[in-house]
């Protein structure tokens, strides 16, 4: 009884017949079996989208820390929430990264390089901004939460979307439910579930963001169902600003490493000539 093909080659069969009995057994190079890890510079422009929105936001921070303006961006409901969502913006892509790095398994070795290159700015920048800004440190920012996030993440990249949106809907919500006393203890503010906003010049804490990761992560997941990123893997960016927006994302940490620096001390320059 046959339970399957027949694709025996009989001591009859001519060359042509061997040649295309070959070609139906042998996996093709041109379509891989698994998806392989290309870098999409959609992705990276849309990083060195935020970037740009980052630096606009700083650029206004800082001149109404040297009395430059008066912009109230810690203040005003408009720029918090244009701070948060270049905030949800780099977590989501954190998300989305991670759906990338996983087609055809995760390299390690790279992961690992990134993880710690990441850990170790975020813990510069705690140290830098203890003696800059006592008052207001970065205990828990931004790249403390693309570190944390981008392993606790990893448990959800096969998870189904819908169990991974639930998850984020969980996280946006933790705040709300869970918020006690317990958590305002220093050691445990990084969890975001205290009953206070401690003072921080950049506060990330693990709820609610982690829901923007997930989020992100989920529509990576169902976008890759969908075929998109094979799509956006040969779109290329065809104008100067967006190419320059792509090269940014590229090199996402340096340039969030130095822009804000660069920024301090030429408006500190300025200030300095004008008062």
């Amino acid at each position: 009884m046959k339970t399957g093909p027949d694709t025996s080659i009989s001591q009859t069969a001519g060359p042509g017949s061997i040649r295309n009995a070959v070609e139906r057994e042998a996996p093709s190079v041109d379509k891989p079996a698994h998806p392989t890890r290309r870098r999409i510079p959609a992705v990276d422009m849309a990083r060195g989208t935020a970037l740009a929105a980052m630096a606009v936001y700083h650029f206004s921070w800082d001149l109404s820390f040297y009395g430059l303006a008066d912009i109230p961006v810690t203040s005003a409901a408009g720029w918090i929430a244009f701070a948060r969502m270049i905030a949800g913006s780099f977590l989501a892509l954190v998300g989305v990264s991670l759906v990338l790095a996983a087609r055809g398994g995760i390299n390690w070795r790279g992961y690992g390089r990134r993880l710690a290159q990441v850990a170790a700015a975020a813990a510069a920048i705690t140290v830098a901004t203890w003696f800059a800004f006592p008052g207001a440190f970065i205990f828990f920012g931004i790249l403390h939460a693309v570190a944390l996030f981008s392993v606790l993440a990893l448990a959800f990249v096969r998870l189904p979307p819908v169990l991974t949106l639930a998850a984020a809907a969980l996280a946006f919500a933790a705040p709300s439910l869970v918020s006690a006393p317990l958590f305002d203890q220093w050691w445990l503010l990084w969890t975001g579930l205290g009953t206070f906003f401690p003072p921080s010049n950049d506060y990330v804490p693990l709820f609610p963001w982690f829901g923007a990761t997930l989020t992100g992560l989920a529509l990576a997941r169902i976008a890759e169902g969908r075929g998109l990123w094979d799509r956006l893997a040969d779109w290329r960016p065809d104008t100067g600003l967006a190419r320059l927006a792509s090269l940014a994302g590229r090199h996402s940490l340096l340039v969030y490493l130095a822009h804000q620096p660069v920024l301090l001390a030429l408006l500190g320059a300025v200030a300095w000539a004008v008062q």
